[in-house]
Formats: structure tokens, sequence, C-alpha cells
């Protein structure tokens, strides 16, 4: 698999090329976003390890470019460890983010697992009707693959959208993390159970509906559903008038 290396540390990339290149990658290493983009347009890569500290262009920048360009996968590989920065690396495309200083056999796992469940995009075809999920507020239409919440679109990235399709074809049924992640992350590695937990924080924000994805303690998640509307309650019947009393003799 040809992989694209976006780090402008030099100690940093030789080591990752070399242990990378051991594995069976072709390495191609970018020092800045600037040259990574013009690699990108030039050849097609299995994936892409980008470093967020660049000289020259910032790395959210930059996976926020690559992600209009194309559909590559991206690892983010930064010393950046607070749930903000993860979040918005994912919010721009980014399909996976691994924190320095990294494990070398979690980093091959990752790029394994990412370059595993990143396939071609379905295409409806014509004429056939898509399967629409219609949950209270929130509307998921899995063959275009779009969501909706009262009306207003909302933006996934892939891995969101595979998280919500999930929960939303099973209502109210509690998934346990491990199965989760074989099914959407399509892997058993432990360590992805982080970036569902980042994952889940940043469906919630794009949501707005906090409400509707529920923690359940020491388990998993679920969708919730939502309550039905009451239905309005009956007008009051009317009095029966009122009988006049008779006349006096």
């Amino acid at each position: 698999m040809r992989l694209l290396l976006v780090e402008d540390d030099e100690h940093v990339a030789a080591a990752l090329v070399a242990v990378l290149g051991r594995h069976g990658f072709d390495v191609v290493r970018a020092r800045g976003g600037e040259e990574a983009i013009s690699l990108l347009r030039d050849r097609s890569y299995g994936v892409v390890l980008l470093d967020l500290g660049l000289p020259d262009v910032d790395g959210f920048e930059v996976c926020g470019r690559i992600r209009r360009l194309t559909s590559v996968p991206i690892i983010m590989v930064t010393a950046r460890a607070d749930v903000r920065s993860r979040i918005h690396g994912l919010n721009l495309g980014a399909d996976d983010y691994v924190v320095k200083p990294y494990d070398t056999g979690e980093l091959l796992a990752r790029i394994h697992a990412v370059s595993r469940r990143t396939g071609p995009e379905e295409v409806a075809e014509p004429g056939v009707p898509d399967d629409v999920l219609s949950l209270g507020p929130v509307v998921v239409e899995l063959a275009t693959r779009q969501v909706s919440v009262d009306g207003r679109p909302v933006t996934l990235t892939r891995k969101e959208f595979d998280l919500l399709a999930l929960l939303a074809q099973r209502p109210g049924v509690v998934f346990r993390r491990e199965q989760i992640i074989s099914d959407v992350w399509q892997t058993s590695w432990e360590g992805t159970a982080r970036t569902l937990e980042v994952h889940i924080a940043s469906l919630r924000s794009k949501l707005r509906r906090p409400e509707l994805v529920e923690t359940v303690r020491g388990v998993g998640y679920r969708l919730a559903i939502p309550p039905a509307p009451s239905a309005p309650s009956a007008p009051p019947a009317p009095s029966a008038p009122s009988t006049p009393p008779a006349p006096s003799a």
C-alpha cells in the first residue's frame, strides 16, 4: 500500500519510514501541507498520516483541504491530546486520531483498520426508494447518507454517519462498545475505544440533541426513542340544558 506521511520532523519521519517500510508500506513523505496537497493531486494513496504541527500550513487546514480533494483515509498523528482538538480533527474529516508518543504496533493496527473499513462510496440505484429512518426530530437516509434534525441538514463524517446509522436501525437497543467497534470500525482492537468516545461526543454536538445518544454505564450506547407526542385531550362534553321550572298554578 502506498502511504503518504506528512511530517516535518526529520528524526520522526526517518523512524516512521523505516518501520512502515519493514511492514510492506510504500511511504512517500511530504514535509509540509502544500507539498502534501500537491502529491495527492498527482497520485492516489491508501492512507495519509498527518502531523498537525506543520511549518507552512496548520494541520487542521490541511485535513480540510485533503477531504475536499479526496476521500482517502486520514489519520492525524499529533502531540495535541485535548478532546477539543480530537473532535475538531474528526469534524474536519479525519478517520482516526493518534496521540504522540504512541506505540508502533498501535499505529500499524490503526492504519490497517482504516484501510480495511474504507471502500468506494455506495450509490443508490435510480428508481429505488431510499431507506429512511425517522426517529422523532432525526431523519437518517441510508442510501444517500444524509441526516437532518428538525428539518435542518447535518453534515457528518463517514464514521459518524456509520455510527448513527447503526444505532438508528435499532432505537432503544443497547449496543455494547465491542459490538459498535466491530461493526463500524471492523476491528476488535481495544485501542479503538477512545476513538469511539470521541466520535460519540462529536455526534452529540452535531445533532444538538445530546440526550438522543444515551450512555449505558459500563455497557455501551443506545439511541433514545423520542417520546410520542401526547394526544390532545378531548374537549369537555357540553352540559345538558337545564329544564325550566314548571309555572305555578
